[in-house]
């Protein structure tokens, strides 16, 4: 069997945990801070574990974790 190709875009993006969740940065946070409320911009540091639908689809691009 030939090995599979990672997407190079999602194994910049995301990170499995031990458990096998995925992890990935918070969305909305690239540019436009100034309309943002300050407890959105407070809420969104850091990572965040992504739902299971995403998840899913997410784990097909990372073959090997």
């Amino acid at each position: 069997m030939p090995k599979l190709k990672t997407k190079s875009g999602a194994k910049k993006r995301f990170r499995l945990t031990a458990r096998g969740k995925v992890r990935a940065q918070q969305a909305g946070k690239r540019h436009g801070m100034i309309k943002r409320t300050k407890k959105f911009i407070r809420n969104a540091r850091g990572t965040t574990i992504l739902s299971d639908q995403d998840a899913r689809i997410v784990k097909k691009f990372l073959p090997y974790g």
